[in-house]
């Protein structure tokens, strides 16, 4: 599938289930792709949803921003463009970056106008994160902008970073993840399918003045949902630990919460069908 969320420029992904039944709306973290969702979108056309995993532009199969236009501002724009070119109003599911976009998509829309969702599920992020956590994202993400030789050398990396995860033998997904391309030598080389230039971007939004700006304004942002919401946190997060979601919760009382046991901050990946079943848990329950 595709999006066109301003003239000529294009967001892509992939639709499984019968376009009929209500619509949700998969949004990934920041340096992963729409293929980092497992078997959730599946599942969920399977229990009755017409599920849409997207790629956030600069990632994976969209449009990349010649002008590094990677702010929260014009992926809440993407998401609301995409948002308005379906038949009824999707549910969103966003982890990580995807999750920001959704807040801010719906929570900062024109007053006096319609929402843009039926329900929101932020997948291991809140209005404030653990800095540990985020630098430790940084540094997988910069670790690796040079490429790999090999999908082994890949394969290393990602374990490395998530070492509470059984290694899979199959490479296919995370070949999903990379490109291969010619690199500095001729040789070739895979790559993250993600856009570097996003990464200045964010590591100018991460310093103290300005994370406490953006922790306002995604508080009053989720101050600002009418929408049913919840929040699904890896129990082994870095990210979001549980202070944080206590706090999230005193604030914006009709959040509710699930905490995923034996998952980090990657929930989806890390236990897809517990995190599953707690979506469609949720999703049915609001109907």
């Amino acid at each position: 599938m595709e999006f066109e969320t301003e003239p000529g420029f294009f967001v892509r992904g992939d639709a499984w289930g019968n376009p009929a039944n209500p619509p949700v709306l998969l949004l990934h973290g920041g340096g992963q792709t729409r293929h980092s969702w497992g078997d959730t979108a599946q599942v969920l056309a399977d229990a009755g949803w017409y599920a849409i995993a997207l790629d956030a532009r600069g990632h994976g199969d969209s449009d990349w921003s010649l002008e590094s236009h990677y702010s929260l501002d014009y992926l809440a724009s993407d998401l609301r463009s995409v948002a308005s070119q379906l038949s009824q109003k999707p549910a969103l599911v966003g982890a990580s970056m995807g999750g920001m976009t959704a807040l801010i998509a719906e929570g900062e829309r024109p007053p006096d106008t319609e929402s843009i969702c039926t329900a929101i599920v932020l997948v291991d992020i809140a209005p404030r994160t653990e800095q540990k956590g985020i630098e430790r994202i940084f540094a997988f993400m910069s670790g690796n902008l040079n490429g790999f030789a090999s999908l082994d050398e890949a394969a290393e990396a990602v374990a490395a970073y998530l070492p509470h995860r059984p290694r899979p033998s199959d490479h296919s997904r995370l070949e999903k993840n990379l490109r291969l391309r010619e690199g500095p030598t001729g040789a070739l080389r895979y790559y993250w399918h993600w856009d570097p230039k996003m990464l200045a971007l964010w590591r100018q939004n991460t310093g103290p003045l300005q994370q406490t700006r953006n922790e306002e304004r995604l508080y009053q942002a989720a101050h600002a949902l009418s929408v049913p919401t919840l929040i699904v946190r890896g129990g082994m997060s870095d990210v979001v630990s549980d202070k944080i979601v206590a706090e999230f919760l005193d604030a914006v009382p009709h959040v509710r919460s699930v905490n995923v046991a034996e998952a980090g901050h990657m929930v989806a990946g890390d236990s897809n069908h517990a995190f599953t079943r707690a979506v469609i848990e949720f999703l049915t329950n609001i109907e």
